[in-house]
Parts: C-alpha cells; structure tokens; sequence
C-alpha cells in the first residue's frame, strides 16, 4: 500500500520540478527564433515610424527600459560618424548632443507611460535586454539606409542650427566690438572734459564772484568784498593761461577750495536768485557784445595786414631800383624783342607791382613749359615799380623764353577821357570813401576798401586788345598764383566763339551773380539771373580776335558809366567782369585753376596736386605772414632765398 502511495507522490513531485523548466525553455524558445522574426516582433503596435523618425504611441502602455540604458552616447556617435564622415568635429559635436537629448526624452516617456512596472519579474528585464540589444545590432544590419537617412536629416537640422548660432555669435561680436568703441569713445569724451574740469571750476568761480563783486547787497559788506577781491586775485594768478589742470599749479586746489568758501558767504549775504539772474544776463549781452566787437577789429586788422607791405618787400625794390640806375642805356633791354609781337607763340599777361610775386609767376611757368622759348612774357607795373620790376629779369633772365617790362604810365591813350574807371577813381566822392573813417566804418564789406581798387593797374584786363593790338590769344595770369603744369595746350583749345575761358565756381552757393550784384536795383534784375554761375579771375584765356568782333571794351565802358554812384555793384573787378561777359564765357575743367588757397584751408590737396593753376585768392597771400603755412611751400619753392638781393634784404622762408 505504502509502495503504491509512494509512486504517485514522486510522480507529482516530478511534475512540480520539471513543470517550470518546460515552462521556461519554452518561454526561451520564443526569442530564440531568427532575427527577421525578431525584427517582425518589435514592430509591435506601441510605436510607429513616420518621416523616416520613430515616435511612440502614447496611448498604448509601454515598457520601462530606464535601468537598462545604454551608453546612448557611443551609439549614435557611430552612427553620425559614419553618416556624415565629411562634417567637422563641431558639428559632430552637435549632432551627439542633440540626438542624446532626443534619446532621453523618448527614454524618459517610456519610462512615464510604464507607470509601476518597477517590481516586474527580472527574467522578464533580462529578456528586455538582450532583445533591445539583438534590434541594436539587427536595425544596424538591415535599417541602415533609414538610420542614414535619418542621420542625414538631422545632420541638415545640426547645420542650420549651427550656422544659426555662428550668425548669432557673429551679431553679438559685432555688437560687442561697436559697444566697445561706443565705450571707449565716451572715455575718451570723459577724458577730454575731466582734463579741464578744474580750469573750468575756477572760471565758474571768477565769474560768480563777479556777479557778487556788483550786487548790492554783497556791496554793502566791506569785509566780504576786500575777502572776495583777494580770492579772485589769487585765482586768476592761479589759472593763468591754463587750458588743462596739469597746466595748474600745485596750490590751485587750497585756491579753489578758499574762493568756494567765499562764495558760500556771499551765498548766505545774497540769497535773492532774481538778482543773481539779471546780474548774469546782463554779463552775458556785455560778453556777446565785446566778441561782437573783436571779431569786427580781428577783420580790420586781417585786411590792414593784407594791404600793408612787409619790411622785406618794401627793401627789395628800392635795392634793385638803385641798381638799376646804376647801368647803361645799353644793359637795360632785353633780347628776343622780335617776339614781343609773334601770334604764334604763348603770349602771357602780367600786371603787378610786387616783384617777388611776378618772378614766382614766371619761374614757375618756365620751369614746367616744354619748350621755353615759345613762352612770351609781357610784364606790367606801375611807375613806381618799374626800375625795380626790370632790374629784377634783368638780373634773373627766364632761360630761353622772351620778357618785356612796360610802364603804365606809357599807355597815354589810357586816360580819364577815354575810361570811365579812371575818371571815377580820381573823383572826390571815391576818395572820401577810402579815405573818410565814418564812411568807410559804415561799410560792411571791408574788402571793398582796399585801395589797390584805386590803381588802374587793376583794371588793365579789360583793356587788352589796346595793349596788344597784334596779338590773337592772351593767357591772362594774377600775380598770386602758381603754375604746376605746362599751359601751351590752353592755348589751342577752341572757345567756340565765347571771348574768355574761365573756370567756374558756382559749386558754392555764395560764387553766384546776386553775391556780388544789385539785383534789387531794376536795371541789374532785368537783365541777369541772380543764380548765374560764377566764375574767377586769375587764370584766363582770352580770344582778342572775338573781343575786338563783339566790342567788349564798349560794353564795359557802358556799364561802368551806369555805376557811376556805385549802386550796381562795389567796386572791384569781379563785378564788372561778371557782367561785361555775360554769356560769352567758354568754360574750363576746373583742373586748369584751383582757387581759394588765400583763404580756405581746406582746399582738397589732392585737387592742388593735379592743378595746371594754383591760386592764392585772398587776404592770406603766401608772401605774407599771416599765409596759411600748408599752402606756403607751393609758392616759396620758386624762390630762391639765396639771392644776394634776398639775402641783403633779409627775406627767408
């Protein structure tokens, strides 16, 4: 019995042993099948693939692989090497970052949508684990094209990316690098004013203790006010001519310090800000007033010192006039006389009286001329100057070229009888006006009283065919200018029937026709365009053939009969010229003659550089002091310093 009883119990146990070992070979026969069923196992229902991407579906429960993780890094550091060999270590760089993210935020909403799957069966996690390692390698094998694909897709994302971020690094550097000049520019800003920050306290100072200096109140405190005169004494001892505080002296801070404690007192004495007020603006009208009034005499003494003569230039023709009357009758002509009165050859037209100016002229002409001995120098000058003028060429012949000197005064058929200037210029209204204070002080325009107006030697131009009856073409030349380059080509240009070649000006507003005429009077609004373009004397050409046709000399006797009372225009020669030639004016490129080198500064170099004519219109004459001194060496280089003339004279650069 007991036998019997004993095999059915072993049996059982042996079901009981050998149960779950079937079970679990059997459970283990399920994922050891090929691995295209495999791979046909994972393409269950919890995820989906859409644009070549893998995305879960959250609505079905998924499995936790959190703890199982792998070194995703690694992974897809081999993948995106291997897609995309041609990239950069940056952007490889990138792509790991990007797609470690994107792998932990698919990890973390598994891990979410398990929900308490934590205490599952640790077979069932090693199962999990060897099959996501067998799809790894399966998805390497046989998804390879998608997974490149995708790669390829997400490399395209990391080069946008990237390059949105080098734009983005290369805004911001450049607003770093305008921020920091902004900066840096403000400390200078803040430099420049801290660099007189205390002159400009103790100038505040002086000025407010001024202000106490003439109040009533403050006036009435003895004490104070002898404190206050010594507080101002010693701070304008302090200040000086100081323009920086490192110009101060040591003590200006105990000064500053003594003159605030001062004025604290007066503060307390006067503590009406009305009075103070009205104080200051009456200080102020009496400052605007006195500037008002040096500007005026600053411009006086600029044209004093314009029309004035230099020691230097007032010994030279004395000293070559004695000379000069030293020689024979036969040492004082010239040679080549013969071409005095050649049409062929360049003809120019001087007349001056400073006999420096007009050896610049020819010396500058005849060093750049081609060929020198075309050239045909006619010089004339006053009486005065003449011996001089002579002595000078005679001394000093220009080369191969021909020079003549002639006197004014030999022109007798230039009188007050035939020329309407002369008889004006010898009036006594003209005299009165130059010579009276009251009505030249009631002038505004005071370039308009300078007596070289007076001479007649300022209106030969208009007289040339008189002058030179068998010439056809003049080059007329002022005595401050400069040539730098040959002008024989001027000399073939056809002027198309217009009587002078001019460069015009009107390129500034103020070189037009209502600048220098009366268009409020009737006769001059009738018959000129006040916005007519301008134009200069100092480097003309002139077709005396067309003069003599057209009758100018006529035409300007005409109108300088109708100024008689100066109410068309000033005097001058501008004026006239603008209208004795209106609309017979032929015009030149600008680069023959470059002008305001007497008085603008900022005359472009580069435009002097390639200027045929520079000219040193203006108060600020190069022989002068008072020259502009970058203009100066244009004009000193075709003077030779070394002359026994110059030397005796004492004239140096």
């Amino acid at each position: 019995m007991k036998t019997k009883l004993r095999k059915p119990v072993l049996f059982l146990l042996l079901v009981t042993v050998f149960a779950p070992i079937v079970l679990y070979t059997d459970t283990l026969g399920l994922y050891s099948t090929p691995s295209s069923s495999r791979n046909e196992f994972m393409e269950d229902g919890s995820t989906f693939t859409f644009a070549g991407e893998v995305r879960p579906l959250n609505v079905l429960p998924q499995e936790s692989s959190t703890t199982l993780k792998e070194p995703l890094g690694v992974v897809y550091s081999e993948n995106s090497i291997e897609a995309s060999s041609n990239k950069s270590e940056e952007s490889t760089r990138i792509t790991r970052q990007l797609t470690e993210e994107s792998t932990e935020d698919k990890t973390t909403n598994l891990s979410s949508s398990s929900g308490g799957n934590k205490d599952e069966n640790p077979i069932r996690q090693v199962i999990s684990t060897v099959h996501e390692d067998e799809v790894e390698t399966g998805k390497e094998k046989s998804n390879k094209p998608q997974l490149h694909e995708n790669t390829e897709i997400e490399n395209r994302q990391v080069d946008v990316t990237s390059e949105n971020a080098s734009e983005k690094k290369e805004l911001k550097h450049i607003k770093h690098s305008s921020r920091t000049r902004e900066e840096l520019k403000s400390r200078q800003n803040e430099r420049a004013v801290l660099s007189d920050a205390r002159v400009r306290q103790l100038k505040d100072q002086l000025i407010q203790g001024r202000v106490y200096l003439s109040l009533s109140a403050t006036r009435n405190n003895p004490h104070f006010i002898r404190d206050l005169r010594l507080r101002i004494k010693e701070v304008q001892r302090v200040l000086g001519e100081a323009t920086r505080d490192s110009e101060l002296p040591r003590n200006a801070n105990e000064k500053m310090k003594a003159m605030e404690q001062t004025l604290l007192k007066g503060k307390q004495i006067q503590d009406d800000c009305a009075a103070v007020v009205k104080k200051l603006r009456a200080m102020l009208h009496l400052a605007e007033e006195q500037l008002r009034a040096h500007k005026k005499q600053a411009l006086f003494l600029t044209h004093l010192t314009a029309k004035t003569v230099p020691k230097g230039l007032h010994c030279l023709p004395l000293r070559l006039s004695s000379e000069y009357f030293m020689l024979n009758s036969s040492q004082r002509d010239f040679s080549n006389k013969e071409n005095l009165e050649n049409p062929k050859l360049y003809h120019y037209a001087l007349f001056s009286d400073n006999v420096l100016a007009a050896a610049v002229v020819v010396n500058s002409t005849i060093t750049h001329a081609k060929d020198p001995s075309k050239h045909v120098f006619h010089v004339v000058t006053d009486r005065l100057n003449y011996a001089a003028m002579k002595m000078w060429f005679l001394a000093n012949p220009p080369g191969k070229a021909t020079i003549q000197v002639q006197n004014v005064e030999e022109f007798t058929w230039l009188n007050s009888s035939y020329s309407p200037v002369l008889k004006q210029l010898s009036s006594r209204s003209m005299i009165d006006y130059y010579f009276k204070g009251k009505r030249a002080e009631s002038d505004s325009n005071l370039k308009y009283r300078n007596p070289k107006y007076l001479s007649i030697m300022n209106h030969l131009r208009f007289y040339l065919p008189e002058i030179f009856p068998k010439l056809d073409k003049v080059l007329f030349l002022d005595d401050d200018i400069v040539v730098q380059k040959d002008l024989s080509g001027i000399f073939s240009l056809n002027l198309k029937g217009k009587v002078i070649g001019v460069v015009e000006t009107c390129g500034e507003t103020f070189h037009r026709f209502d600048r220098y005429l009366n268009f409020s009077n009737p006769i001059i609004s009738k018959n000129f365009d006040p916005r007519a373009c301008g134009w200069a004397f100092g480097m003309n050409i002139f077709d005396l053939d067309e003069w003599r046709k057209q009758n100018i000399t006529e035409v300007y006797h005409k109108w300088q009969n109708l100024n008689e009372d100066r109410l068309l225009w000033k005097l001058g020669t501008l004026p006239p010229g603008l209208i004795t030639f209106s609309n017979r004016t032929y015009a030149l490129d600008k680069s023959w003659h470059v002008l305001g080198l007497g008085y603008n500064p900022n005359v472009p170099l580069k435009d002097i550089e390639r200027a045929a004519v520079i000219h040193y219109n203006g108060n600020l004459k190069p022989w002068l002091e008072i020259g502009l001194p970058k203009f100066r060496n244009y004009w000193a280089k075709f003077v030779d310093y070394d002359h026994q003339y110059l030397r005796e004279c004492n004239i140096t650069p």
